[in-house]
């Protein structure tokens, strides 16, 4: 048993909450709001997240940031990608001793276009920082909280820290692979976040199985191009958070990625689906991310270029979906591994 916290109560925070409690581990959730832990504490639900589910009773969660990071030497980032250099400053600054970062996130920082577990990195000391390991792979929260079979991925550059977190989660229905591969993983982890808001517009402006094939593999394909580039083994986008999180996320109907590029394909405004939702759409803001790491690699990402013109240029998805049919012709294997 070990003392785990959990820094993100939404419904894959919860989830992963969820699974440690389930493996015996004296797991504390943080939340924000404390009508929310008082519910998760007195109730044993997260209603607003995840309906209808009853939560372990050994969960615990509070609304005390500085009581969850001094609970463990193990903490799980479990918050949107806009909000990691912020509680990575509150770890910093709450704690002196050198904690296991475990992340869930999923995105790319616009601008800087830096990765999760290099934002975690700038913002928390050397000597507070014992490893950072990114915990992904095709995993809705509202399937594991089911107990139903997943399997996803432990990645860093501490093949000891990636075995510690396999230990803490694995049990009957979720299973966790190891992978040095650090880049490939938080990669394909917030691309296919963009694959999955074209396939959702796909689904909206009504086209079908062929379309979504397409768009399934030749977004692998660009994925796969610009991991290479930023040295990435191309081997990791077939596996778990390459391939296997493309089809959870392109396919889904719990995918937020997907309900907002349907809405998207229905018509919707930009500002109509991100105030519908009320949840973070993690593949706006990677679309801006993979677009200009695109041009500062000289990667051609068709795709995340007609999303991006979709998303900030105000071209009608159709419009895009036709320009990408009527691109110059090329050869297909050697397009994948070559600008």
């Amino acid at each position: 048993m070990r003392n785990v916290s959990v820094l993100g109560a939404g419904s894959w925070g919860t989830a992963i909450a969820f699974v440690l409690a389930e493996n015996g581990h004296d797991c504390l959730l943080w939340t924000r709001r404390s009508e929310q832990s008082n519910e998760i504490n007195e109730m044993h639900t997260n209603s607003s997240y995840l309906p209808n589910i009853s939560l372990p009773k050994n969960l615990k969660a509070t609304s005390d940031l500085k009581a969850s990071i001094q609970h463990a030497q193990i903490l799980v980032i479990a918050v949107p990608t806009k909000a990691i250099r912020e509680i990575s400053k509150q770890i910093n600054e709450l704690t002196e001793t050198p904690k296991l970062i475990i992340h869930v996130s999923k995105g790319i920082e616009p601008d800087t276009l830096k990765r999760i577990s290099e934002m975690i990195e700038e913002e928390i000391e050397p000597s507070k920082l014992r490893s950072i390991v990114a915990l992904s792979g095709p995993s809705h929260a509202e399937e594991v909280v089911l107990r139903q079979p997943t399997t996803i991925t432990a990645a860093s550059n501490d093949q000891n820290a990636a075995e510690q977190v396999q230990d803490l989660f694995m049990n009957q229905y979720f299973r966790v692979y190891t992978n040095d591969d650090l880049i490939g993983v938080e990669l394909g982890a917030a691309l296919k976040n963009i694959i999955a808001l074209a396939a959702g517009i796909i689904d909206g402006i009504g086209y079908g199985d062929n379309a979504k094939a397409a768009l399934i593999t030749r977004g692998l394909a660009e994925i796969t191009r610009l991991g290479m580039k930023m040295g990435a083994n191309p081997l990791t986008f077939s596996g778990l958070t390459g391939l296997g999180d493309l089809i959870v996320t392109c396919t889904s109907v719990h995918s937020r990625n997907w309900k907002a590029g349907n809405l998207l394909g229905q018509g919707k405004s930009i500002d109509e689906v991100i105030s519908g939702m009320g949840m973070v759409i993690e593949g706006i803001r990677t679309t801006k991310a993979a677009y200009q790491l695109s041009v500062q690699y000289d990667v051609s990402m068709p795709l995340t270029e007609a999303l991006y013109s979709v998303l900030f240029g105000e071209v009608p998805p159709k419009e895009a979906v036709d320009q990408l049919m009527n691109r110059m012709k090329k050869q297909e294997i050697e397009d994948i591994f070559y600008k």
